[in-house]
């Protein structure tokens, strides 16, 4: 954390230090399919910034479901100046008498879980997470489907900022991958959606801490709004079910509370003062950040 310290520069621009935590939307789940990729989790501490610059935030929307046959949505990506994290890979969907890509989780922030396709029959892969590649790493890859042998649908979790998601297997279907917890807000973002499997005989997989989406008996279930976390994938109970919206991301940025921030151009957002600093959250929207 940094210290609670601005400065004047030559030509009379006010300097201080920012904690910026950048996180995108989640990827959606697969229409009986892989479990959607959490949106990346970028956290840097000690920025340097200037007073009266106008900063550029965009807020990254989760990814939606494409319905039967289509990988899901991939998430959007969020902004804050120049710290971009990757919206999360959509999941895999059940690709029956279509291409077998289809199957595969998608890359992103963190990536989604890989589905069954039986046309060609293919077991899908996970999609790679930390793309593009950031240091430290935004994210991690999705799990894979696992269940050819057998012909069940038992699909793989969508990848989370701490961990992978696990693959699908004889027990049932993967894991969404654990978000990580912000130094900022102490709270848990970006966890992957777990995915979908056969759950007349098989379970569900269960979401990754940090807002992913577990998979029911039937459709997934959304990652939770401004945590970036995927959306749990479709299951099959005797038809084939959406995969659930990947959260929403959000920005926040925590500076000394001398200062003032002014939120344009549509974007959504509150301020909390406490200990000598004040930590502005921005919900939605794309638009400027201004500190005077």
């Amino acid at each position: 954390m940094f210290a609670a310290k601005n400065f004047l520069l030559a030509g009379g621009a006010r300097s201080f230090s920012a904690d910026v935590l950048v996180v995108a939307g989640g990827g959606a789940g697969g229409n009986t399919g892989g479990g959607g990729g959490a949106g990346g989790f970028r956290e840097l501490l000690s920025q340097s910034l200037l007073a009266g610059i106008a900063y550029t935030v965009t807020v990254g929307a989760g990814g939606t479901t494409n319905g039967a046959s289509l990988r899901a949505g991939s998430g959007s990506n969020s902004v804050f100046n120049t710290i971009t994290s990757a919206g999360g890979g959509g999941g895999g969907s059940y690709a029956s008498g279509t291409s077998a890509a289809i199957a595969n989780g998608g890359d992103g922030g963190s990536g989604g879980g890989g589905a069954y396709g039986d046309s060609p029959t293919t077991n899908g892969a996970g999609g790679a997470g930390n793309t593009p590649s950031t240091s430290p790493s935004q994210g991690n890859n999705g799990g894979a489907n696992t269940g050819l042998k057998s012909g069940t649908i038992q699909q793989g979790g969508g990848g989370g900022a701490s961990a992978v998601g696990t693959s699908g297997g004889a027990g049932g279907a993967g894991s969404g991958g654990n978000g990580s917890t912000s130094t900022i807000t102490g709270s848990t973002y970006a966890g992957g959606g777990g995915g979908g499997s056969d759950t007349r005989n098989y379970s569900p997989g269960t979401a990754g801490t940090g807002g992913g989406g577990a998979t029911t008996n039937g459709p997934g279930n959304n990652g939770t709004a401004n945590t970036g976390g995927g959306g749990g994938g479709g299951g099959y109970d005797g038809g084939f079910r959406n995969g659930g919206s990947g959260g929403s991301g959000v920005v926040v940025i925590k500076y000394p509370d001398t200062l003032t921030i002014t939120l344009s151009g549509g974007l959504t957002g509150s301020t909390a003062s406490s200990g000598g600093y004040k930590t502005t959250t921005v919900t939605a929207g794309t638009g400027t950040a201004t500190f005077a």
